[in-house]
């Protein structure tokens, strides 16, 4: 997603103009006043050589009433003016923020919508300079990109119209020699373009880095590598800097071509228009007017060239906003998805295989499983061996392979992801806490609960002690991620989270691994009333804690290699009776890593 390759203008123009179609009326009355802008540079020419003339004749024409005249036109033409470029710079710059706005609530959106494959190989700190500063220059690109290329095509056709009633030769001369300053230029555009799409690219790979590194701070320090890190952030910041001077090398390039070309078109009105009037082939008049329209001219060609840095930054956001939105949506509901009703909570794995985008194995091989309606099943097995791909296979964060997955007997795929997750709680070693108060995040579980409510699933959940003999209770802020409270403290908010949500189903993912014994235990009390009347996957960590599962499941890279109850697979004597074993040497409990 990150290649410097550009797609085509056109191609991203052809995504980009759709936005527009909410504030068309806006845009046509924007453009129209643009054109009344336009005016008024268009007329002053003409009423020099009007007033030139009369002067130049003698002086007979030019009267008091005429030059006064000519002044009302003028200054009425100014107000006119004023007023549209008061709406072009208000009411225009309002609808190209709205534009972003728009773009950045649909990046928003599909980025709800993109699969766990898709957060599995992309930085965050990436999305964030996409969904932030690359749209930043969206606002600008919006109102001016129409507004400055229809001024700019008034002017030439307008110009090009008068000045060929002036003179044929020489404006014939003058426009041969605007698309060979347009064709010199934009031989940099490819090259501006790529530089900007650099840019942005490391500017992204240094929000990845900044955020990496603030998240790990406690790592960082623990370990004082402070001194690395800034290195390591120095070395971002040189690469980012090299790209920049680049980026300014070709727009200086870029803009010295053109003014030399700029150069060129005054010396050939000024030297060519002399000796036209030398010739009598022009009069003194008609030269003014004439320098007047090309200085006119020369300026609207200086602002598109200068509007180009501008463009292209637009462009490239643009571009790094479409490579996002056209990421696919992996998982998406069949059309005539059934809402999930009250939802018994049977499992039915049936023939499933399952292997990752990019992998070139499958993880699961012909998975067959039935798990009985508020069974309590635990899985364990050596890192590897697919218990964690197993459990996210039945909320759908991923689409097996091959073979389907059942609840009540209806295949997950037929009904509708929301309510599939909606009757699925999920309690994982590495607890999310979102930044807010702890009455925030236990309410996520529920968007609208009550205070009571709210209160009930903490109690249940064994949360509430330590929540009110906290200052603020249930209003505390619980810092970034959590980073105010324990381990066992965020465990047990996120518990209450999930009883608060009332599933049918729960899956628990070592939900206890990473906690010291006291708190473990507290939150193993809290589990174990979860799972009442509850089916319930647990991926085991520690052995001790699954021995009265009613089903353990044994994961090899063979897939379920065994299944039974603690005792009958101990009498068995293989995989699990081997595990168990090593993790009751010496008293201790064996980590079976996931």
């Amino acid at each position: 997603m990150d290649a410097i390759n550009t797609k085509t203008t056109s191609y991203l123009l052809k995504r980009f103009v759709p936005y527009f179609k909410k504030y068309r009326g806006v845009l046509l009355l924007d453009l129209f006043c643009a054109t009344l802008t336009t005016l008024c540079d268009l007329v002053l020419p003409m009423m020099v050589r009007l007033i030139t003339g009369r002067a130049a004749s003698g002086g007979a024409g030019l009267t008091l009433q005429l030059v006064g005249g000519v002044a009302a036109v003028y200054l009425t033409l100014r107000i006119i003016d004023m007023i549209a470029n008061y709406y072009m710079a208000n009411v225009g710059h309002v609808m190209g923020a709205r534009i972003e706005t728009d773009m950045r609530r649909d990046l928003f959106n599909h980025l709800q919508d993109l699969s766990y494959s898709f957060y599995n190989n992309t930085k965050i700190g990436q999305l964030m300079s996409r969904i932030t500063t690359d749209l930043f220059d969206v606002t600008e690109f919006s109102h001016h990109c129409p507004e400055e290329y229809f001024i700019a095509m008034i002017k030439l056709v307008v110009s090009f119209a008068i000045l060929c009633t002036v003179n044929v030769p020489l404006t014939l001369i003058i426009f041969i020699l605007i698309p060979l300053m347009v064709g010199f230029s934009t031989r940099y555009n490819h090259r501006m373009r790529t530089a900007f799409k650099e840019s942005r690219n490391k500017l992204g790979e240094i929000n990845a880095h900044v955020e990496d590194s603030l998240l790990g701070i406690r790592v960082v320090k623990s370990f004082a590598n402070e001194d690395m890190e800034r290195d390591k952030f120095a070395a971002d910041n040189l690469g980012f800097l090299d790209i920049k001077k680049r980026q300014y090398r070709y727009m200086a390039a870029f803009q010295g071509t053109t003014r030399i070309f700029d150069g060129i078109m005054y010396v050939v009105v000024v030297s060519v228009g002399a000796l036209f009037i030398l010739q009598g082939r022009i009069t003194a008049a008609d030269y003014i007017a004439y320098l007047l329209y090309v200085v006119m001219l020369l300026a609207a060609v200086r602002r598109i060239v200068e509007f180009t840095e501008q463009f292209q930054r637009g462009m490239t956001g643009i571009e790094r906003f479409v490579e996002v939105m056209d990421e696919p949506v992996e998982i998406t509901d069949q059309p005539g998805a059934l809402e999930m009703g009250a939802v018994k909570g049977e499992i039915r794995f049936e023939q499933v295989s399952f292997r990752y985008n990019d992998g070139n194995e499958d993880i699961l091989t012909d998975v067959n499983l039935h798990i009985r309606q508020g069974d309590n099943v635990a899985l364990v097995g050596p890192s590897g061996a697919g218990k964690t791909t197993l459990c996210n296979l039945i909320p759908r964060f991923y689409d097996v392979t091959h073979g389907a997955i059942l609840i009540d007997g209806i295949d997950i795929r037929e009904v509708t992801a929301r309510s599939l997750r909606g009757n699925i709680g999920m309690v994982q070693q590495d607890v999310y806490l979102f930044s807010g108060s702890i009455r925030d995040n236990i309410e996520y579980g529920k968007p609208g609960a009550t205070d009571a409510e709210i209160a009930a699933a903490a109690q249940l959940a064994g949360a509430c002690e330590f929540i009110d003999a906290l200052p603020d209770g249930y209003h505390t802020f619980v810092g970034e991620r959590g980073v105010k409270l324990s381990g066992g403290q965020k465990q047990r908010i996120s518990i209450a989270r999930v009883f608060l949500k009332n599933p049918p189903i729960l899956i628990l993912d070592e939900a206890t691994s990473s906690l010291d014994n006291e708190s473990e235990r507290l939150v193993q009390d809290s589990l174990e009333t979860l799972t009442r009347g509850r089916t319930t996957l647990t991926i085991a960590h520690r052995l001790s804690t699954i021995r009265n599962a009613q089903t353990i499941l044994v994961l090899s890279e063979n897939g379920i290699e065994e299944s039974g109850d603690h005792p009958t697979l101990l009498a068995k004597g293989g995989l699990y009776a081997r595990l168990y074993n090593l993790s009751t040497d010496g008293g201790t409990d064996m980590l079976v890593e996931a």
